[in-house]
């Protein structure tokens, strides 16, 4: 699919990655989140528009404890808070390089390898949060955009300094779905009401010309876009966002799923990026990747509340 995240195979270096360590800090910045009430929901779909192969059926309900979730996706400013209090160093930065979509690169910017079956992904060298199109870049005007080349294992030590912690999968969904029932984006089941786009998509001949008709060619501001029924910005577009939970087969049997490259389970991502189509901007897609991979349309957003019950 053209608006997936480039693979494990494709992104994680030889040696895979492993989680840090980072203490929980009293300075963390604080996070505007909205409770969920306790309560069940239909997850997944049976509907002919799902996504084949990508495990979204059989939709059945799920009972959740009450949670909270962030209103916005972790942001630059965020994520640089995190670095600035703590040194950590991200996979990427450790590794040296990321993938970067070829538009944001300088017309005059080196040859690089590109991923055989996407080759608009481009291996750059430099490319980290810090630097999200390369070493020739900077955050300047993107830190109220979402962090981005963040892999599972970075998502999960912000987690761990900030005091909070990741959705898990049916978390997410239920958010996204803003108090609907079973509908198809988070805003509804129409993508455009009265033509109106509703979130950030790439518009346009894919993958050489994005118009930027929603306003932007790369990532959003955080908070663009009107909230879905909950309040929660973004859940569909900017960028694919970190679950807590493996990606695996519904309805998640014990020992069931499928492994990493190198034995490890993949996790979770959610919601589709700038890059995505329709399909996979509904509330029931769903993708995955390594918990050591990154990318330049993966970033996340945190939760709270205790860890029980639905995956």
């Amino acid at each position: 699919a053209p608006d997936r995240p480039p693979s494990d195979s494709e992104t994680a270096p030889a040696v895979a990655s492993a989680p840090v360590s980072v203490s929980a800090s009293e300075n963390a910045p604080g996070h505007e989140v909205v409770t969920i009430p306790a309560g069940r929901f239909t997850m997944g779909t049976d509907a002919a528009y799902r996504w084949r192969g990508d495990g979204e059926s059989p939709a059945r309900g799920i009972d959740l404890s009450e949670y909270q979730i962030a209103t916005q996706a972790v942001s630059n400013h965020d994520f640089a808070a995190f670095v600035e209090a703590t040194g950590y160093v991200t996979d990427a930065q450790r590794f040296e390089w990321s993938f970067v979509f070829h538009i944001f690169l300088p017309d005059d910017f080196p040859s690089t390898r590109a991923v055989a079956a996407t080759p608009w992904w481009r291996q750059v060298f430099g490319a980290d949060w810090a630097h999200p199109a390369g070493p020739q870049s900077d955050l300047d005007g993107l830190l109220d955009h979402p962090v981005v080349h963040v892999s599972w294992n970075d998502s999960t030590a912000y987690c761990a300094w900030a005091g909070v912690r990741l959705p898990t999968e049916a978390e997410w969904e239920r958010a996204a779905r803003g108090g609907l029932e079973s509908n198809r984006y988070a805003w509804g089941d129409e993508f455009a009401p009265d033509g109106v786009t509703m979130c950030n998509i790439w518009e346009g001949t894919f993958p050489t010309e994005n118009t930027a008709a929603d306003g932007y060619v790369g990532t959003a501001p955080v908070g663009a876009f009107p909230p879905n029924g909950f309040g929660l910005h973004n859940m569909a577009g900017n960028v694919w966002e970190w679950c807590q939970s493996e990606y695996k087969p519904y309805p998640y049997r014990a020992g069931d799923g499928r492994e990493g490259d190198r034995g490890f389970w993949p996790h979770v991502l959610r919601g589709g990026s700038f890059t995505s189509e329709p399909a996979k901007l509904r509330c029931a897609s769903r993708s995955s990747n390594s918990p050591g991979s990154w990318c330049f349309i993966v970033g996340f957003r945190v939760a709270r509340g205790p860890l029980k019950g639905a995956p």
